[in-house]
């Protein structure tokens, strides 16, 4: 692979930037296309799939480099800038009124992440390198709150490009066809929800005072409104990196780890603050843009050369999704949930503020925001439950030396 990263077309740092914007640029404008054929194909594969695919496309044609300064750089700069701003908007009052049943099924299913990736890694790990278990470890930040608690594992774990890549690979194909299946069972929740006997008012009701909320506050962003997000999000960021790297280190516990962690918790504790009133000019806009960046230099780092000798991966990753899916139906079962908290509960862990949402809209138009809320619940526990998953996995590679 190192062979691809001297001979890419495009390996100047800033050349690269530009072209993984650029392509970005392109796939989102294409996503909002009013073309029939366009709305029919990005509903069914939105672009956040291909934010991660066409990059890694390209790296593995030979366009750009696996490795550059560039995503090293995006890693430690522009990730705690990016969830920095998307915690903004964690109206944590509002995500309580779903109701413990809610809460409870968002963490059925990111226990069901925990134990299923150190046992499927158990099943796998006789069949994979010693350092599989830092490929668990960036796959449970990723499924649990997605790409910016990926990005942080993968960053403090050191997860090698020949295990990122098909771990990648998983994370797509995997996730996304259970994001697809999601999709399919949306046309059997009245039924499901019959034979559940549960109880869908709820969900009615915080749909409609979250849409009046929305509708009150937002404004149109100016430059100074504008300056004042990316002052914050790379000042405040900047300062807990210098911080955290003053903090006792580990294997799972580095210096971006405890940023991230910081991160989230004082994301959080400005919610809770006129810092909050950002929010309104669209913060979270300008932090989903810092992360699809990161999205698109995770992808890049990934050769498809990889993983035609790693199937085992893929396999790994069924058997830990299922592991997910048994577990947070169950757990609806026992609470009589409705489907849609299964759906938003479970996209909520494995794929976060990207995709719940598009889950959530499909079930019901006018929900998306609901499915957001769960969407940053994941954001906030992501990390600190794949820190746990980080070692647990660690721990069960240590059999196998």
């Amino acid at each position: 692979m190192a062979i691809l990263s001297q001979t890419a077309l495009i390996q100047e740092p800033m050349a690269i930037f530009a072209y993984l914007t650029s392509l970005l640029g392109i796939l989102f404008v294409l996503g909002q296309s009013k073309n029939p054929i366009l709305q029919k194909f990005f509903h069914y594969a939105p672009p956040l799939i291909w934010t991660y695919f066409l990059p890694m496309i390209s790296t593995t044609l030979g366009i750009i480099p696996s490795s550059s300064t560039l995503y090293d750089f995006v890693s430690t700069y522009i990730l705690p800038v990016g969830l920095l701003l998307l915690l903004l908007s964690a109206n944590v009052p509002a995500t309580l009124k779903l109701g413990p049943k809610a809460i409870m099924m968002f963490f059925a299913g990111t226990l069901g992440v925990i134990i299923g990736g150190p046992i499927a890694l158990a099943i796998f790990q006789p069949f994979l390198p010693a350092e599989a278990w830092t490929g668990v470890a960036a796959l449970a930040g990723s499924w649990i709150g997605g790409s910016a608690n990926m990005a942080a594992l993968i960053d403090a774990t050191g997860t090698p490009e020949n295990i990122l890549a098909p771990i990648i690979v998983v994370d797509t194909v995997v996730g996304y066809s259970w994001m697809g299946i999601m999709i399919f069972l949306a046309g059997f929740q009245d039924r499901f929800n019959r034979w559940n006997r549960a109880d869908n008012s709820v969900i009615k009701k915080v749909n409609e005072d979250m849409g009046e909320l929305q509708k009150k506050n937002s404004k149109p962003i100016d430059v100074p409104q504008l300056v004042a997000i990316i002052g914050l999000g790379f000042g405040v960021s900047y300062l807990i990196r210098m911080f955290s790297e003053t903090l006792p280190q580990s294997s799972v516990l580095s210096a971006s780890t405890w940023t991230i962690m910081i991160v989230s918790a004082v994301g959080i504790l400005f919610s809770f603050t006129p810092i909050r009133k950002l929010e309104n000019y669209g913060a979270s806009k300008v932090g989903y843009a810092g992360i699809y960046i990161l999205l698109a230099t995770i992808g890049a780092k990934a050769d498809l050369a990889y993983v035609v000798d790693a199937p085992q991966y893929v396999l790994m990753g069924i058997v830990w999704l299922a592991i997910h899916v048994l577990i947070i139906f169950l757990a609806a079962r026992l609470l009589r949930a409705p489907l849609f908290f299964v759906a938003v509960g479970s996209q909520g862990n494995i794929g976060g503020t990207s995709s719940a949402p598009v889950v959530a809209s499909v079930f019901q138009p006018s929900l998306a925001p609901v499915g957001l809320l769960m969407g940053i619940l994941g954001n906030v526990v992501g990390t600190y439950a794949a820190v746990l998953t980080a070692y647990l996995a660690e721990w069960v590679s240590t059999f196998y030396l």
